[in-house]
């Protein structure tokens, strides 16, 4: 059977032609704004129409195959299953400002970083449109709300996903759908130079973070082998025109590795090489991998480090670890079926 959830407008109208268009309203609103999943609970629709969607069509998003739930309730992950046997992780953040909900774009990853357990086994698929929004709508249906922001931030590299990545989010916008504004999305990329440029002639202000790691090409090519692609100057400036384009400051995220990347010399370089951008650095103690060599920064490198950058007119933070006792933190992500 077909499966409605997913559709635009525009593809729900042309599936049930000749039907009215109205009959494609009615049933995005169902699906979308009251998150129905059967046509059976469709009052407004005829019972014959009713009989004949249910032999015909399916409203289905994914299943849950296991839930882990942080000590402090602030952060729960949830292993969905998807229809092909695939699965995926998602992982919804309490903050004192709202719920956000990190999704993933791909079922694994290919960019091949160091210190990232999402990519230990490749890349198996993308994921569609439809299952990209069907994350955020388990979450929803979980808090019995909708989520404020949106961070596709989760396994896999988003712009390599990109014609779905763009159809979910514009969907995701859409009145008829949650009507959520571009600007509480944020999308993460590990540096796809041509795809920031394509993501910035959309003229949709999402918020976009790269994760940059390093601040010179021969460090940020050993932790991340997309530099050899695309090196620092041209990310950096394809950053620069985004920000210019949008308005909107390009985060720079900046996982720290004990001994690695995390020295004062490092925020030298890193300060000197964001200088003049309109953009921030949001600083990362790295989260344990078992798979992985390295080590967390210790605290005094941090505060030295986060000190650095803000008195060397570059704005930093320091992420909040939110997850890591049930593998949910930043770098951590990963498809595991079985434990």
């Amino acid at each position: 059977m077909k499966n409605l959830f997913g559709l635009t407008l525009a593809e729900l109208e042309a599936e049930l032609a000749p039907l009215p268009k109205f009959r494609a309203k009615q049933i995005a609103a169902h699906i979308y704004k009251h998150g129905m999943k059967t046509f059976d609970a469709m009052n407004d629709l005829p019972k014959n129409l009713r009989a004949e969607f249910s032999t015909r069509f399916e409203i289905k998003t994914a299943e849950l195959l296991k839930r882990l739930d942080s000590s402090d309730g602030l952060t729960t992950k949830f292993l969905l299953g998807l229809s092909d046997g695939a699965a995926v992780e998602v992982v919804l953040m309490r903050h004192d400002y709202g719920n956000s909900v990190c999704i993933s774009s791909q079922v694994g990853c290919q960019m091949g970083c160091k210190f990232c357990a999402s990519t230990l086994k490749g890349l198996e698929r993308n994921l569609t449109a439809a299952e990209m929004l069907g994350e955020i709508f388990f979450v929803n249906e979980i808090l019995d709300n909708v989520v404020d922001s949106v961070v596709v931030m989760g396994t896999g590299e988003p712009l390599m996903n990109y014609d779905e990545l763009i159809k979910m989010l514009r969907l995701l916008h859409e009145d008829y759908c949650l009507g959520m504004s571009y600007r509480k999305i944020t999308i993460s990329t590990c540096g796809i130079v041509p795809a920031i440029k394509k993501l910035r002639d959309e003229k949709i202000p999402v918020t976009l973070s790269v994760s940059l790691h390093a601040p010179d090409d021969k460090l940020r090519s050993a932790l991340m082998p997309i530099n050899s692609a695309f090196g620092l100057k041209s990310l950096l400036e394809a950053g620069d025109d985004y920000a210019q384009a949008t308005g909107r400051r390009v985060t720079y995220e900046y996982i720290l590795l004990g001994g690695v990347n995390d020295t004062e010399e490092h925020a030298r370089r890193l300060a000197k090489i964001l200088s003049g951008q309109l953009a921030n650095v949001n600083l990362i103690p790295f989260n344990p991998v078992v798979e992985r060599s390295f080590s967390p920064p210790t605290n005094h490198a941090v505060k030295k480090f986060f000190h650095f950058l803000n008195t060397h007119g570059i704005g930093a933070t320091i992420r909040k670890e939110m997850g890591a006792d049930v593998n949910a933190a930043c770098g951590q992500l990963r498809a595991k079926i079985k434990t």
